[in-house]
């Protein structure tokens, strides 16, 4: 069974009510961003200089587009910084130098991986090979683990909203047949179509977790941290933190859904001939998805080398090799080259084509590149114009938070909580430096703060309108909005506790001034 794009459209199956609630919503945002921008800009705010007062305007304005999506979410990314400009907040080059950071480029190559994955078709060939397994089959609880294992395995990878994509039309052909050997004319209607649904949305998001280059907020968080307290999270130390805490819901998911949503009594192991048609299909490996492995691998391994250099050297980040590898082949680098190599490795004898062509690279997710480019511009002049240091003031001030621990709690859930409401890149461009002014205004160390933020932003399960991979899932109509809403707050609650604990038991310290 196959799917159209229209179904993997977050309005496909939107009620009446609720695409007039989306259109008033973007109504509203249109009318409102001018008068935020007016007001905040003629407010005296005590303790704020003239340029804050101005960026606050226009951080403001542009926060008010990203939640109501009056515009698209890249077009305030960058109207907002060209206001600064205007403003006299900085000249063009100084605004707009972090459209150039090394982090953009390290969001190209692995967008163009990912892309490379798509094109020669090594999802479909990855998922049908471990849905054909024996094992799989044999219990609810394994049939779920095994979708959201593939799903999080390949989010690790490839952006949260591709993997869904790949995945949603496979579990739909798995609802079809299952369907039609039951003699269910609606099958998407029953609990385990839901569930199914949920746990590729959930996984997806949750995957993204695990890796730097899994999902936006997880670069955006690396940045700003690299950025304002100049300490480089490596690869290795970032999976050191996201794996565990990516394994840990993956498994509350496979518990929550096999025990909610339970998997009906003619399972995937009545269904072997048809997985083992659907992966005979794919026929023999080819030159194409070779190519993509080969640089894939070489890729994650340089990626994670500093790291295991680090970790086995006594030295540390000191080691010689460590520091030669970071100075020669940084993790931007490295993406921008495997993601050439691509180009340049063809696909047949006679060089004919190429395992990715640049029409393949224009369909990457430009505006997600924007938006992050963005989103910087507008947090390190937070920080230039004190504007980021005052916001943190009053917050430390306003919620009694003055340690490394309760920090870490209150912008972990600051971060899930704006998360529901606007995109999970926006809402770590927006609420990562803050968590860094705050903590710096409280006089505790700031990284395990920053860092559990970052991962809180990821999360946001409650609504369709708070994910790529949840608006997907909901417009294929086989999730009601509360069986969403009901799982979506416990993996939300859960999420909080395991981030929290995680990063507080497991994540690194700044060092010492010396």
């Amino acid at each position: 069974m196959s799917m159209s794009p229209q179904d993997l459209t977050p309005n496909a199956n939107l009620s009446p009510a609720e695409e007039h609630f989306e259109g008033m919503r973007k109504r509203v945002g249109w009318y409102l961003a001018p008068v935020v921008l007016v007001v905040l800009w003629w407010i005296p705010l005590p303790g704020l200089t003239e340029p804050a007062r101005h960026l606050f305007a226009i951080v403001g304005m542009a926060l008010t587009l990203w939640m109501t999506e009056a515009i698209p979410l890249a077009a305030t990314a960058l109207l907002a910084p060209s206001l600064c400009v205007v403003a006299g907040l900085g000249s063009a080059r100084d605004v707009f130098k972090p459209f150039a950071d090394p982090v953009i480029f390290l969001f190209m190559g692995s967008f163009m991986m990912g892309e490379a994955m798509l094109k020669h078709g090594l999802n479909r060939r990855f998922a049908f090979t471990l849905l054909a397994m024996p094992w799989v089959g044999s219990s609810p609880a394994r049939l779920y683990a095994a979708f959201a294992g593939i799903t999080a395995l390949i989010s690790m990878w490839v952006s949260n909203a591709a993997t869904t994509a790949m995945m949603l039309p496979i579990g739909l052909s798995i609802l079809a047949e299952l369907g039609s050997r039951q003699g269910v004319a609606n099958y998407r209607a029953t609990p385990f179509a839901a569930g199914l649904m949920l746990i590729t949305a959930f996984a997806a998001s949750v995957g993204g977790l695990a890796t730097p280059i899994g999902t936006p907020p997880n670069l955006i968080g690396i940045g700003a941290i690299e950025r304002l307290l100049g300490y480089k999270v490596t690869f290795f130390q970032w999976m050191r933190l996201g794996l565990p805490i990516a394994i840990l819901l993956a498994g509350f998911l496979v518990w929550r859904f096999s025990r909610h949503c339970p998997v009906p009594a003619v399972s995937l192991s009545a269904n072997r001939h048809w997985l083992e048609t659907e992966r005979a299909r794919l026929g023999r490996w080819t030159r194409g998805q070779l190519n993509v492995v080969a640089v894939f691998l070489g890729a994650v391994a340089l990626w994670i080398l500093p790291g295991l250099i680090a970790a086995l050297d006594d030295r540390g980040s000191a080691s010689p090799a460590y520091v030669w590898i970071s100075a020669h082949a940084p993790e931007s680098i490295i993406g921008l080259l495997a993601a050439s190599a691509l180009f340049f490795l063809p696909t047949n004898a006679q060089g004919q084509s190429f395992t990715l062509e640049w029409r393949d690279a224009a369909a990457i997710d430009w505006g997600t590149i924007l938006l992050f480019a963005g989103g910087m511009s507008l947090g390190e002049l937070m920080f230039s114009t004190g504007l980021a240091h005052w916001i943190g003031a009053g917050l430390a001030t306003l919620f009694h938070s003055h340690s490394v621990v309760g920090l870490t709690v209150l912008f972990t859930g600051v971060g899930i909580l704006v998360s529901e409401t606007t995109t999970n890149t926006a809402s770590a461009t927006m609420v990562v430096p803050i968590a860094i002014a705050v903590s710096q205004a409280a006089g505790v160390d700031p990284l395990k703060p920053a860092l559990a933020t970052c991962l809180g932003c990821s999360m946001g399960f409650l609504l369709p309108v708070s994910t790529g991979p949840n608006a997907m899932a909901y417009g294929t109509g086989c999730i009601p909005l509360k069986t969403m809403m009901r799982h979506g707050l416990w993996l939300d609650a859960v999420g909080w506790v395991v981030i929290v604990g995680t990063v507080l038991l497991l994540g690194p310290s700044l060092p010492p001034k010396p």
